[in-house]
């Protein structure tokens, strides 16, 4: 037989594709597994009764994926011995191991839970459903199903969890109560489109912040959450996995981690000058009350607000570029400003005002002998706007850069179609 074609269907002779093809399932159950020979038995039989209920509700077919993430117990043997497939995932980490294993599916819907039989896979079906009905990410939700006695630990059911739910729904909107729940379902259309890449447990967040900024429907059904089989101590670690999220979430969001403080600051700056100005001007009489130490902290935060404004708008295009954020409408109207000889045209004149405005002090200070200035206001206003305009002109082309070397500083970001709804972010 020739290479690259296999014995298929009553014996005929086929390339290994089309079998390949032919016997794609529906439906890939996925499960992480690093040393879970005690609870394998008991999660593959699990998987089983809901593969057969997916197919009596749905005429869907199914396979089994197990992610071995590295076992040293026999998992690998045990899982193939039970029917399942198993994916080896060198990459070590919760995440690593799903995300392997959702590559090496078959299926077009991947419904994926622990393989320490915490899940019930039955709790999928309905998921599956849902997918069905077009949703493209479907989270369940433990607060809704119920959760035993002892099955999560205090500080998580009641701080951590709804806390980095709360930070999740805030940044981004996705609207569920269960952000970090272990059985959830998406298409195999959905998990490529959002290009996940976390290798820690912060992947369950991932998943639903990249659904969130590529609006994809995302769904919520209720699920349960049972006592572990295993005999040792799970593998999350509150506290550093708590942590993980948290900073995961920020780096996902540059609009609270850079554009709120950013704004924030720069209006704090403009207010500060503003008034500090219509006293030195006399227009407004007594005494002013942001003095010296008020104008130098306004010229401080009228620079670092802008070098936030600066990274915020850089790695909002970053996400555009790399495919799990939609632009920004409002950025993309400005389309046709937003390039690298603007940028660069604004901050020369900032820098040149700046410089044409110190040499007057100077003259003036020269004129005056030498003496302290009376007033700290015209130098610490000018100094702030020249630090804006190199700032300009510098942040340019590192956007310049992030749009792929391209002058046009928003790039091919601007043929991604806008989102209907505008950017959770």
């Amino acid at each position: 037989m020739s290479e690259g074609h296999a014995i298929c269907m009553d014996g005929e002779a086929v390339s290994e594709d089309w079998c390949e093809a032919v016997a794609a399932p529906d439906v890939s159950l996925i499960m992480p597994c690093l040393n879970e020979r005690d609870s394998l038995p008991h999660c593959i039989a699990n998987a089983r009764s809901a593969l057969a209920e997916i197919e009596r509700h749905y005429g869907l077919s199914g396979e089994i994926v197990i992610a071995d993430n590295g076992s040293t117990d026999g998992s690998q043997a045990l899982a193939a011995g039970l029917g399942a497939r198993v994916a080896p995932v060198a990459k070590r980490g919760y995440g690593a191991a799903l995300i392997g294993g959702c590559e090496a599916a078959r299926g077009r819907y991947l419904l994926m839970a622990d393989a320490d039989g915490s899940y019930d896979f039955r709790d999928g079906v309905a998921m599956i459903g849902r997918l069905i009905d077009g949703a493209e990410l479907v989270m369940g939700s433990r607060f809704q199903g119920g959760i035993a006695k002892g099955a999560m630990p205090w500080k998580n059911r009641y701080i951590g969890n709804p806390a980095l739910t709360g930070v999740l729904n805030l940044f981004f909107r996705s609207g569920i109560d269960d952000a970090h729940c272990g059985i959830r379902a998406i298409s195999k259309q959905a998990f490529l489109e959002c290009s996940l890449s976390a290798s820690g447990m912060e992947f369950a967040s991932e998943m639903v912040v990249k659904a969130s900024l590529r609006d994809m429907r995302i769904d919520q059904v209720p699920a349960t959450l049972s006592l572990d089989l295993r005999d040792r101590a799970p593998h999350l670690r509150p506290w550093r996995d708590g942590w993980r999220h948290l900073r995961y979430l920020l780096m996902l969001s540059p609009t609270w981690v850079f554009g709120v403080p950013a704004l924030m600051a720069m209006l704090a700056a403009l207010s500060i000058f503003s008034v500090a100005a219509l006293f030195e001007l006399r227009l407004l009489s007594g005494t002013t009350p942001f003095g010296t130490s008020w104008q130098i902290l306004a010229g401080f935060l009228l620079s670092t607000g802008h070098f936030a404004l600066l990274m915020a708008l850089a790695t909002h295009l970053y996400g555009v570029h790399n495919g799990y954020r939609r632009l920004r409408p409002t950025i993309a109207r400005w389309g046709h400003v937003v390039t690298l000889e603007h940028a660069l045209a604004l901050g020369s004149v900032l820098v040149v005002g700046a410089v044409l405005v110190l040499g007057v002090i100077g003259i003036r200070w020269s004129a005056g002998g030498f003496v302290a200035l009376p007033s700290v206001l015209p130098l610490t206003m000018a100094l702030a706007i020249g630090a804006v305009g190199a700032q300009t002109a510098l942040g340019g082309f590192v956007l310049a850069i992030i749009a792929g070397h391209d002058a046009d500083l928003l790039g091919a970001a601007r043929q991604t179609p806008a989102p209907a709804v505008p950017d959770p972010d």
